[in-house]
């Protein structure tokens, strides 16, 4: 199916989506937990990573948008479609994203396994305060974490209420507009009943106006008729 004038730019928005997408699996790739070590932008690269997610999330609302404004309902369907295999894949890219934030996180503050278990049991005794301050900030970057998840998670339902929303006020229109359409056959029908009406009434005042006019015809034909024969007798 030719793609209509309408889902040009949607096609353009899911392009700059792929790469997007592309962008931020190519930053989060070196980042992944089981890698044995992080590179030296492992931050830059994670901070990075969030921003495209930000691009990418924005751009997916656009693609909503041009979805749900296609006239041709073959082409909308397909288009939210694609508007739904996008979101799949960017909500995977954000657990890929968390997962590597928190890796990075653990590794900045000192908490790898490889290395705690290299050190000595005396090194383990002699920061073990140490490692109890760590444990409170991993567990307070934790709670921050989720708390940013849940928010998270909280605006991408606000997000597809909202698509939501937008689909009914859609549907409600056309109704609306079918609605309104009716109601105009039907006064258009009921002005050509009241037509029709008048002009049957209108030849049943002439039929009854022609009787008439044929019963005085004969009405006088007959009297003068009446009248001759009365003269002739006289």
């Amino acid at each position: 199916m030719p793609a209509s004038s309408s889902s040009i730019p949607f096609e353009r928005y899911d392009e700059e989506f792929l790469s997007l997408t592309e962008q931020v699996t190519s930053k989060l790739r070196p980042l992944d937990p089981a890698a044995s070590s992080l590179p030296p932008t492992a931050e830059a690269d994670i901070k990075m990573a969030y921003n495209l997610l930000l691009q990418a999330d924005d751009l997916l609302k656009q693609m909503g948008l041009e979805a749900r404004g296609e006239d041709d309902p073959l082409v909308k369907r397909d288009l939210l479609a694609k508007v739904r295999v996008c979101k799949t894949r960017l909500a995977n890219l954000r657990d890929d994203y968390e997962a590597a934030k928190n890796h990075v996180d653990r590794s900045s503050l000192g908490l790898n396994p490889d290395i705690m278990e290299l050190g000595g049991g005396n090194n383990y005794h002699r920061s073990n305060n140490n490692q109890h301050s760590k444990d409170r900030l991993l567990s307070n970057t934790d709670s921050l974490q989720s708390q940013s998840e849940t928010l998270a998670h909280a605006r991408s339902i606000m997000a597809e209420t909202e698509g939501v929303a937008l689909e009914i006020t859609e549907e409600l229109s056309r109704h609306r507009e079918t609605i309104s359409s009716a109601h105009n056959r039907v006064r258009q029908v009921t002005g050509m009943t009241n037509r029709a009406r008048r002009i049957v009434q209108s030849m049943s005042r002439r039929e009854v106006q022609q009787k008439l006019i044929l019963y005085g015809v004969a009405g006088t034909i007959i009297l003068v008729f009446l009248m001759l024969i009365f003269g002739m007798f006289r």
